[in-house]
């Protein structure tokens, strides 16, 4: 994300940020400016002050309904908040999880950045949404649904330019924008350098989180990976980690995550009618991305089956005839026997 640095060093940043965003071209000019531009003229707050209204804490029981609400995210990101907090820890950071309305849900923090966090208001239950607090990690990433870096003087709050964020959202079994994963930095000479690194690891757990949950909402279909680097656009990078698939008994796709669905033209979010797995991930294209992963995967069927395709077709989950079809236009005949 494109850095605004305050020009002449000297002015208040509530002017420098207003400035901007109501400037003619600076909206259009940067990420951070445009975000500005919806804090102030959409949402209506002013960078000046502290504590907006719709910043308030909720109360332990709207919290507990809420964590109630994303009980399989919570769930799955413990471990993967967890391993995340190990990492960035000793630099002061905190890791925090919040739902797709911007509330904060889960947290890790040291005991002796706690104050730090607390100060900002960083912590369950409290709102983080752009329409909340203006430009920050967690709203601004849940309202433009992409990874990003609000460092320091980014932030649209005076009080927030303490602090940096790395942020990347987290989608659903179905798609659907379910929350964000958020590091902070406490440290006031947190580098750029610094938080490119953080950031990758931010991008890399919220995959992960994504493919638990897919995984988990699936438990009784068979998970495909594919290729999904034909589906990404420009905003994000390429990552095949989270392009699944869920076939069921019949050979039906019935579950694909976000990735895998920009990348097969499926509906972006919710349910969609079953497809034939051959017909959607193949398309009779020799080339098609399913194919190196579905050829490894019969490979690695029939050889734990010593070649016997009535198990292996057992151990994938599908008939004998489904496999031999499947094994023909995969040129893989020779390596079988009969039961």
């Amino acid at each position: 994300m494109a850095s605004l640095s305050r020009p002449g060093g000297t002015r208040r940043h509530a002017d420098v940020v207003l400035s901007t965003a109501l400037s003619a071209d600076g909206p259009a000019c940067s990420p951070v400016a445009a975000s500005w531009w919806r804090s102030h003229v959409q949402h209506g707050l002013d960078p000046a002050n502290a504590a907006p209204r719709r910043a308030e804490t909720i109360t332990a029981r709207e919290l507990s309904e809420r964590r109630q609400r994303f009980d399989l995210l919570l769930h799955v990101a413990g471990s993967r908040l967890d391993r995340l907090f190990r990492c960035v820890s000793q630099s002061a950071c905190g890791v925090f999880l919040s739902d797709a309305d911007g509330y904060v849900l889960d947290g890790r923090w040291r005991s002796g950045d706690q104050s730090s966090f607390e100060s900002w208001g960083l912590r369950p239950g409290r709102n983080w949404s752009e329409a909340a607090v203006g430009t920050n990690g967690i709203g601004t990433c849940l309202a433009e649904e992409r990874p990003l870096i609000i460092h320091q003087s980014e932030h649209f709050l005076e009080s927030n330019i303490a602090m940096s964020c790395m942020d990347a959202p987290i989608h659903g079994p179905d798609g659907r924008l379910i929350g964000a994963l958020d590091v902070s930095s406490a440290r006031s000479d947190q580098t750029a350098p610094a938080n490119q690194m953080i950031a990758a690891l931010v991008r890399q757990a919220a995959r992960q989180i994504e493919a638990d949950c897919f995984r988990h909402s699936h438990s009784g279909h068979r998970i495909v990976l594919i290729d999904g680097s034909k589906g990404d656009d420009d905003s994000e990078p390429a990552d095949t980690q989270t392009a699944l698939v869920a076939v069921n008994a019949d050979d039906l796709v019935v579950g694909a995550t976000r990735a895998a669905r920009q990348a097969l033209g499926l509906t972006p979010t919710g349910a969609f009618a079953p497809v034939p797995t051959d017909d959607l991930l193949t398309g009779g294209a020799p080339n098609s991305g399913f194919v190196p992963a579905e050829r490894s995967a019969v490979v690695r069927a029939l050889a734990r089956q010593n070649g016997n395709v009535s198990r292996a077709a057992r151990d994938l989950g599908i008939g004998r005839a489904t496999l031999y079809r499947r094994m023909k236009r995969l040129g893989l005949a020779q390596h079988s026997i009969e039961s």
